[in-house]
């Protein structure tokens, strides 16, 4: 896709989900509680299910940077030793790596200098981003999760790095999987990357991993869907469009300031699905309450 046929999609998805001047929630506020309180419909067999990929702490081809987790207690000396004492530890990542499963709040991309809605990108500072940031999902974000299996679609594992999902392969997806994406909705499309990544070994994604195409992004803004996650970044690298090297984060956070999962984990959920013959479920997402962080490692729970 070119700069100019992109600049086009984009101010065309802009005006489509235009939500006002003063909108700070951006695509959440197609997630109604009256959808919510649909959305709790959802489940029949309680049966609940992690979206998130363990936390990474080790160097790798994906994780340059992974988490640390340290030990900060109890002393040595104090194992085994009559009395009280507390095993204590510190935990630190980088939020927006390419391995461990995170949200991306609207403030996480700057395009044009400026973020979702015309806020300036100087509410970025130092200390803490002051507008769009994690703190607007404090209370958390629950709707009726949709699960579209690509790979199940095309009959093979997982996409292959570079390849792109259209929203033809969405659409088809639904029919083969007998769903509708709908208003308000949390759609969730597997690519396969954590399966490919399990069989084959870590690479770097950095360069080269599946995603959606940036013209399926249109099929979002017609679903009106609230939240979009993947189990890669939700783009393609190499990218799709020349000069933007993410341009589904582009598209869904500063056009339409949709928040997005990136490298969530389903392959617990896939074959539960397939197996009970459903694709939609309750989703709760919950990040962790950072009213100045662009992002938060997050933790989505699918309840079928």
């Amino acid at each position: 896709m070119s700069q100019d046929a992109f600049r086009t999609l984009y101010e065309r998805l802009r005006e489509q989900t235009r939500q006002g001047p003063g909108d700070r929630r951006g695509a959440l506020n197609n997630l109604t509680p009256d959808r919510i309180t649909a959305a709790a419909a959802e489940v029949v067999s309680g049966r609940a299910v992690s979206l998130a990929a363990p936390v990474e702490t080790r160097t790798g081809p994906d994780s340059p940077e992974p988490a640390v987790h340290r030990m900060t207690g109890p002393d040595a000396d104090a194992i085994g030793s009559p009395g009280l004492d507390f095993a204590r530890d510190r935990f630190a990542m980088n939020v927006h790596g390419d391995c461990d499963s995170h949200l991306d709040a609207l403030c996480h991309v700057i395009y044009d200098g400026s973020l979702y809605n015309g806020v300036p990108a100087s509410t970025v500072t130092p200390d803490g981003a002051t507008a769009l940031t994690v703190g607007l999902v404090a209370d958390g974000i629950v709707g009726r999760g949709v699960l579209l299996d690509i790979p199940r679609l095309r009959g093979v594992p997982w996409l292959e790095p570079g390849d792109c999902v259209t929203a033809g392969d969405l659409m088809a997806a639904e029919a083969e999987q007998a769903v509708r994406t709908g208003p308000g909705d949390l759609l969730l499309v597997r690519v396969g990357h954590r399966l490919r990544r399990r069989e084959t070994g870590a690479w770097d994604v950095a360069s080269a991993h599946a995603g959606l195409h940036p013209e399926a992004v249109e099929f979002l803004a017609e679903r009106r869907v609230a939240v979009l996650g993947c189990d890669g970044n939700n783009d393609t690298a190499p990218s799709a469009v020349e000069g933007v090297a993410f341009p589904v984060h582009v598209l869904a956070i500063h056009a339409m300031g949709v928040h997005l999962m990136d490298y969530l984990q389903f392959e617990e959920l896939a074959p539960l699905c397939a197996r009970e013959n459903r694709w939609s479920f309750l989703c709760v997402v919950a990040p962790l309450r950072l009213p100045a962080a662009t992002g938060s490692p997050v933790n989505p729970i699918a309840i079928l």
